[in-house]
């Protein structure tokens, strides 16, 4: 899977990665005579270092430059936000580097390539899906789908009204597709929807695209694809186990509730 972001410091690079999920200071955060963290377990050196902003002292760019000299440098730096320090770094220590990149999308051990030329990097074996996730409300309560344990992807959670966006359909047409096939629930066009967003659940990463529908009633009869729904508050819904980011979405449509 290749993610577009925007080119800092020249060079392409592949390596495994190593991740840290907050913001950096190289300067106490690796020891720079051996590559080794200090902050977690784990090496920088010959690695793709992702994390989302750096900070602290500047003397942080001459360890990014130390670690280069001492043989320990990381293969190349991937950042959400870059800043002057990071940047320093990477460009005075001849390491590729990239930005404006999800980082949260990457796992340890994941193979990746980072072009600091063109401002990408490719997740290899990693697939990329467009699904459809819908609220469906029925007098301010929401539709919740229980998946099966046996589910390939995410098992026992519960979920919205979820599924593939097919070949040579919209996501719009998607959402009306899956609420009548999952619920045989008729819709037509949702009263809002929200810019498209990822998650990521083991080797895939989902580009989902999130509707909401106010209905004034419904008769819900599901197919074989979940096992149980409630209509639930949202307040109820975000203490419930359920798939990934289903709390994003409700905080985002909420106002058109």
């Amino acid at each position: 899977m290749i993610m577009n972001g925007r080119a800092i410091s020249p060079g392409v690079a592949e390596g495994e990665a190593i991740t840290y999920a907050e913001a950096f200071s190289f300067l106490g955060g690796v020891d720079g005579k051996t590559g080794k963290f200090n902050v977690r377990d784990g090496t920088i050196d010959g690695k793709v270092f992702l994390f989302p902003n750096g900070k602290g002292s500047t003397v942080g760019s001459y360890v990014v430059y130390d670690l280069k000299v001492q043989g320990h440098s990381p293969a190349a730096l991937v950042n959400r936000s870059a800043e002057t320090i990071v940047t320093t770094g990477a460009v005075i220590s001849s390491v590729p580097m990239v930005d404006n990149i999800d980082v949260s999308l990457v796992r340890d051990g994941d193979r990746v390539v980072v072009d600091g030329n063109k401002g990408y990097i490719e997740i290899k074996g990693v697939d990329e899906v467009d699904i459809v996730s819908s609220i469906v409300m029925v007098d301010g309560k929401i539709l919740t789908l229980h998946r099966p344990e046996k589910a390939h992807h995410y098992p026992g959670k519960w979920s919205l009204v979820s599924g593939h966006v097919e070949r040579g359909e919209s996501p719009a047409e998607a959402a009306r597709r899956e609420i009548n096939e999952e619920t045989q629930i008729t819709v037509s066009y949702p009263d809002a929807e929200m810019p498209v967003f990822r998650v990521r659940d083991g080797k895939t990463i989902y580009n989902v695209y999130a509707y909401l529908y106010k209905l004034k009633s419904a008769d819900v009869k599901l197919n074989d694809e979940n096992t149980e729904y409630r209509w639930v508050d949202p307040e109820d819904l975000l203490k419930m186990d359920t798939v990934d980011k289903v709390d994003f979405v409700i905080d985002s449509l909420k106002g058109c509730f």
